[in-house]
């Protein structure tokens, strides 16, 4: 460590610190306290103000540009379950079937296979607000925040576990890529970690982290218009064509050479903004049938999805602003040249590396792609079996997520939790997907 990789790391802590307590204790929007923290960041690490500046707009422009528009998509067709009641119908046929006490299992078990093909952010604006909607259908007395709460972690958790434990998730995937894995090993183990993982850090931690935490009335009380109740096949066929869209797109890839030129097309329309925009178009005659047409239909239907959009992307635009200071900085190299120094089982140091770039840039998918770089020459060398350095990356690339992850904020938005709630419910959700991940990697790689 030179005395520059002390103060950029003292820049770090100091940028990060300043952003918590701008937003915490300064009331400020996050939108504004993470952009602070990213200027004061680059500033204090030593980049000029114009390189600071470049940084900032890339890491908006990058996040907004691919998640902004997944995220609007969503919010309208959320808006569009929830308008119509569709969300509601689809959450108590599932109470029915689940019961109450079986509700939290029902909206992990949902999680995991929706989330399956799904981008985070993509299954979090599909399955969130009907699990929402499940929550406020609970029986009176049993309705809570805490109980609503114990719903909708599990769905998180499901989401969480496959976005960076099982491909084809493009973290997961680029590193079956980079360190020679086998993709149906890595399947096949990522899903062996990734079950247990999710019920612990699903339903069983919700029982101890959800009570206490307070959440927001609106987002549990979805406004529904006049018009009749959709049957729950149409709500699901709107739930999950984005679902079948791109996993379309999946199965595409692993076709015969012969056969797969005349699949092409199922690769433009398996992309998440592409498959959202299609199911929103399909969803509208679905759930409202002829008043498709009716401008106060479409009206309610744009107002109740933008109204939020705009706190939603600005605060997700910044996060990404202050990921790519901190990348451009040089703190993500710093942390992998600390952590490769000393000699340690390569599944611990996949992990480690994954954890500290994740802590320092919000990003799972950064924390992901530069370990399996890095680890690509020792996995060659050590012969431990690549599939479990994949999966020691992606559980360590989901350690404790805070104000510098778009996720974060996003997950609140729709969480309806406060800033203390937040890290409570998410983000040791996320701590503890990481560390059962580990330990269960380092069982599973020692047994199979």
């Amino acid at each position: 460590m030179t005395p520059a990789d002390y103060r950029l790391v003292l820049s770090a802590i100091i940028g990060i610190a300043l952003s918590i307590a701008l937003i915490i204790r300064g009331r400020l929007h996050p939108f504004v306290g993470l952009l602070c923290g990213a200027f004061t960041v680059g500033l204090l690490a030593g980049l000029p103000m114009k390189e600071t500046a470049e940084a900032v707009e890339k890491g908006a422009g990058a996040i907004l540009g691919g998640t902004g528009l997944v995220v609007a998509l969503g919010l309208g067709l959320g808006a569009m379950l929830q308008l119509s009641d569709g969300a509601g119908g689809l959450a108590r046929a599932a109470l029915r079937i689940s019961g109450v006490r079986g509700a939290p299992w029902a909206s992990l078990g949902t999680a995991l296979v929706i989330g399956l093909p799904l981008f985070f952010e993509t299954g979090l604006v599909l399955l969130l607000p009907i699990v929402a909607s499940a929550a406020a259908a609970l029986p009176s007395g049993q309705n809570g925040d805490a109980a609503k709460l114990r719903l909708m972690l599990p769905a998180l958790a499901g989401l969480s576990v496959v976005h960076a434990l099982v491909p084809p998730h493009p973290g997961p995937l680029l590193a079956v890529d980079v360190l020679d894995a086998s993709l149906g090993r890595t399947l096949l183990y990522g899903l062996i970690v990734g079950i247990p993982t999710a019920i612990i850090a699903g339903p069983l931690l919700a029982r101890f982290t959800a009570p206490g935490v307070k959440l927001s009335e609106p987002l549990l009380e979805p406004i529904k218009i006049d018009v009749p109740t959709p049957s729950v096949g149409r709500a699901l066929t709107a739930v999950l064509l984005p679902v079948a869209l791109i996993t379309a797109g999946q199965v595409a890839a692993l076709l015969p050479p012969a056969v797969a030129p005349h699949f092409q097309w199922l690769g433009w329309v398996s992309h998440p903004v592409v498959a959202l925009l299609v199911a929103v178009l399909v969803a509208l005659p679905l759930l409202f049938g002829r008043r498709i047409t009716d401008r106060t239909i479409q009206g309610a239907i744009w107002t109740e999805a933008m109204t939020p959009a705009g706190g939603i992307l600005l605060a997700i635009g910044a996060g990404g602003a202050l990921k790519q200071v901190l990348v451009t900085a040089g703190l993500s190299d710093l942390l992998v040249r600390v952590a490769g120094d000393g000699a340690i089982s390569p599944l611990l140091l996949a992990w480690g590396v994954s954890v500290c770039i994740r802590l320092a840039t919000g990003s799972a998918t950064v924390a992901t792609i530069t370990t399996a770089g890095v680890m690509q020459g020792l996995v060659a060398t050590s012969g431990v079996d690549p599939e479990w350095v994949v999966l020691a990356i992606g559980a360590g690339s989901l350690f404790f997520s805070h104000v510098n992850d778009p996720g974060f904020w996003l997950v609140k938005s729709y969480l309806g939790t406060d800033m203390p709630g937040t890290f409570k419910t998410w983000s040791i959700m996320e701590t503890v997907v990481a560390v059962v991940g580990l330990l269960l990697v380092l069982a599973a790689s020692s047994i199979l």
